[in-house]
Formats: structure tokens, sequence, C-alpha cells
């Protein structure tokens, strides 16, 4: 199996660093056991960055090896150490690579020397119990882990930046052409398409200096992807002009100059994008008599078309000094056109589905699904073998307003919730009413008394839920909950016996309209 020197569209996969976990630490030294929390952050993940690099020409590297990934961050440490930075990948790209996902999306189109493009970014590190400390919250008992880094696949496009592209049929004499007027030196052989890959050449006449393109002959049906179809014709997008190099010593039968010209601009009209790129045309290969009788033929009619057309022979030079300046002409003149492409940073930051700020509720079969940016990170960032964590995301989510959406969407408790894309989502038990409050968190460190189903207040909540079943219609919830509490002799502790039965001594005498 030969082995391709040239390589001008790849499939990549690639994966950023995943950041470095936060830590929970507690600084202790010499008659000071509890010093507070000193817990360092996690580093970010790498990134995986394409940059423009003058001296790379084709894509092959990427052919062989299509897998890429960052390093990652590393995890915080005790007093105050912060996790190393995860070194970001940067892979060289040709100039003129445009860059898409599998299903053609356009990311970004890379020219100029330097350019580059954070196409996968480093997950962020989580932040240590030190970050975490606040008022309400002075001994954290948890960190925060680390943000998975972005990974997906790009489909990475050469289209060969030069000024002039050559046009022509196979055998036409293109690849002689640019050998005579550079020092590129292509294949060059008597049957067609001797090119399956794009050559450049670099032409110097007087003070300007431009580059040629020699690609794949062109035959008909090439828009349709005939011969090599679009590996040819996306070649000459980006060129300031086109050359037509037309072979006057063909002996194919029922073929001449003027009908060549013709299909070529036919297929190149087809193709699309290239009516507004200047014409010359290049009679090749007067050096065969009947060729040079061929040309004196036919330059007279193309003249008359408005093209600049030339008597050239690739083989002795004859014609080649008129040639190599005019396209210096055409080549100087958009130049100064167009303004220098200076190298740019392209960041990608793929916008949550619903906003950064925002977030949605949505009913399916599996519950109430929740997505959008912040909920999605923080479930990303929460250990949930840590109780203390979990009811801190439960914090956060009651204060972006999650549980209310829950409970105006017609959410009760116990209805399952689930955060997160189809793919990568958890599922919680909808029970509202979890913030923390005012009040500072007590218990042993890396625990929630919230998130115990035997507190007394949860147990309070679901004596009112069941006695407002029996209520009469004069009462309201507050006259419930006061009802309970006398019953229960002013504890908070669960019921003891069944309301409104024998057993309730102030059932009988309470009065739900009295005032409290």
């Amino acid at each position: 199996m030969a082995v391709p020197t040239f390589v001008d569209k790849v499939t990549l996969h690639v994966a950023a660093g995943r950041g470095g976990h936060g830590v929970a630490s507690v600084h202790r030294e010499k008659f000071k056991p509890l010093g507070g929390p000193d817990g360092g952050n996690g580093g970010p993940g790498g990134s995986v960055i394409l940059r423009v690099d003058p001296d790379v020409t084709t894509l092959i590297d990427y052919h062989h090896s299509p897998k890429r990934k960052a390093s990652s961050g590393g995890g915080g440490a005790g007093d105050h150490r912060n996790g190393a930075h995860g070194q970001d990948l940067i892979l060289p790209v040709p100039d003129g690579t445009i860059v898409s996902l599998r299903d053609g999306t356009v990311l970004g189109d890379m020219l100029g020397a330097g350019t580059e493009m954070v196409v996968a970014q480093g997950g962020k590190g989580g932040l240590g119990n030190a970050a975490l400390a606040s008022a309400k919250r002075k001994a954290p008992g948890f960190a925060l882990l680390g943000e998975p880094g972005d990974e997906l696949e790009i489909v990475l496009e050469l289209k060969v930046v030069a000024d002039i592209g050559l046009v022509g049929f196979p055998s036409a004499g293109k690849s002689s052409l640019i050998a005579s007027i550079s020092r590129a030196r292509p294949k060059i052989a008597d049957y067609p398409f001797t090119t399956l890959v794009p050559n450049l050449g670099v032409v110097r006449a007087g003070d300007t200096t431009f580059t040629v393109a020699d690609v794949p002959g062109l035959i008909e049906g090439a828009a349709e992807g005939r011969g090599l179809g679009h590996d040819f014709l996306r070649h000459i997008e980006r060129c300031a002009a086109l050359l037509h190099v037309i072979d006057t010593a063909n002996i194919e039968p029922g073929r001449n100059p003027v009908d060549d010209l013709d299909i070529m601009e036919s297929e190149l009209q087809r193709y699309g994008g290239l009516e507004d790129r200047p014409r010359l045309v290049a009679l090749n290969k007067i050096d065969v008599p009947d060729g040079r009788d061929i040309a004196s033929f036919v330059v007279e009619e193309l003249r008359e078309r408005g093209l600049e057309v030339f008597e050239v022979s690739a083989a002795s030079g004859e014609g080649m000094k008129e040639l190599i300046f005019a396209m210096a002409k055409i080549v100087q003149a958009s130049r100064t056109a167009q303004p220098e492409v200076e190298a740019t940073r392209i960041v990608l930051r793929p916008r949550s589905i619903d906003g950064a700020d925002d977030f949605s509720v949505t009913r399916t079969d599996e519950g109430w699904r929740v997505r959008g940016e912040k909920p999605e990170r923080w479930i990303r960032q929460t250990d949930f073998s840590n109780e203390e964590a979990v009811g801190f995301l439960a914090d956060r989510l009651n204060r972006l307003g999650v549980e209310k959406r829950l409970v105006e969407a017609g959410a009760v408790e116990g209805d399952a919730v689930v955060i997160g894309a189809e793919d990568n989502s958890v599922v919680f038990d909808f029970k509202p009413e979890l913030d923390a409050g005012a009040g500072e968190m007590l218990g042993r460190r890396g625990e929630d008394q919230r998130l115990r189903e035997d507190r007394p207040a949860n147990q309070r909540r679901r004596d009112i839920a069941e006695a407002m079943e029996e209520k009469s219609e004069t009462e309201t919830r507050a006259d419930v909950a006061r009802r309970l509490d006398a019953a229960r002799g002013g504890t908070s502790g669960p019921m003891s016996y069944e309301i409104g039965s024998a057993e309730d001594p102030d059932w009988a005498d309470y009065d739900p309209d009295a005032k409290a």
C-alpha cells in the first residue's frame, strides 16, 4: 500500500486536559490543631490549539496520528498550594486550513502566519475548601472537582493559498510550466493525471514575488466529482487569478483550444465562487510546429473575448517572460486592493443552549429535565460521595431559582429531576426547601444535616402535608402548623399519635377560627 506524501483533508479527534481537583484540608500546627481551611485549588487543564506554521504544507502528520490530547491540570494541596497548570498542546497547520465539525459547521478559516485557534478548551480546576469558606460555612469539609476538558472531532481541510492557479486539462503542460518559471520540481510524464497533488512554486518578476499553484488536471464533469473533481477545484478558491493552460499540440480528434477553454470555464461556473477572478490564457507547446500554427489561428478569437492571451513554450521558454510579468501585475493589483492579513487568536466558546445566565425546565418521560450552563457545570464540579458538597450544590441551585421554576412547572416532592444532557446527566429526587438559610451549618465535616431523612424539620413538614388533606375549609397551612405544634406540646419532634384520634387531647377544644 502506497504511503501518501500529501494529505489535504483529515479528521482529527482532539481532547483538552481535565482540570485538577480542589482539596479539603485543615491547617494544623503545634498548639493550634484547627487553624482553618487551607486547601488549594486545582490547576486548569491544557487546551488544544491550532497554529498556522508557514513551514507546514500538508496535513500528513494528522493522517498518521489522528488523536491528540493535552495534559491535565494538577490537584490542589494543603497549605494553600494550587495545582500545576496543564500544558497546552500546539498543533501546527498549513496556511489556508479550514476547521469544521463532522456535520459541516465551519469553525474557522486559518489565514496568516501565527494565527491561532483554541479548538478544545481545557477544563477549569476545582476550588479548594479555603476558597469555599464563608461566614456561613467557616470550615468546609469538601472541595470542588475539576471540570473535564472539551472533546470533539474536527475536520481539517487544506485549501492551497497561492496567488495564481493553473487550470488546464491533463497533460496540458502545467507541471512543465511551473517547473520552467520556478524552482518547483513536480513529477512530469506523458500520461494523464500525472499530477495528483498540488505543487507550489515561488516566482520572482522584478520586485514582485508571488506563488503559483499547479493542481491536478481538470476534465469535463469535475464539478460533479468526475476525475479528481472537488479535490482539484477547492485548491483554486483562494487564488487571486487563474491561468488557463491550453495544449495547442493535442492530436485528440474533436478537440481544439477554444472548446477546451469553454469546457474549463463551464466547470468553473458550475462549481461557483470563481466568477470574479481575472483570467489569463497561455497557449502552450508552440515549440511544436503544429502547435504554433493552431495557436496563431485562435489567438485573435480569444483576445476578442477580452482575454489576455500569451503564446508560450514551457520546454523552450519562449514567451515566458511576458507571461510572468503579466501575472505579477495582476497579483500586485490584488494585494493593493486587499488589506494585509494579520495573525489572530480565535477562541471557541460554545454557548449553552439556553444562554449563560438562564436555564430551562422541561417535562420528559424520565422526569423534569434541567438544562443550562451553570447547573450543568455545577453538577460536574460536585463530589456526590460527600454530603456537604451535595448540600452546597442544593444551595446553589436554589439560589439560581431552579427549585422555584420546578414548583411553578408543577413538580412535587418525590419527582425525578434530571440535570444535564441526555448522554451525561444526574438524577435527583425533588425535595424543595433545602437551603441552609442564614444559620451556620452544624455537624461533622463532610456531612449535611439537611439531607438526613430523620431530622425533626423534615418530619414536621411531612406531618403538615398529611394533615392538610383533612383540614377544614377555613384552615390555612399556617393554621394546620400551629395546631400540630400545639398538639405536640410545642416540640418539634415527630407525632406519637394520629391527628384527630381519641388520643389527641387538644383536638376537641381546638377552634380553627380563634387567633393564636
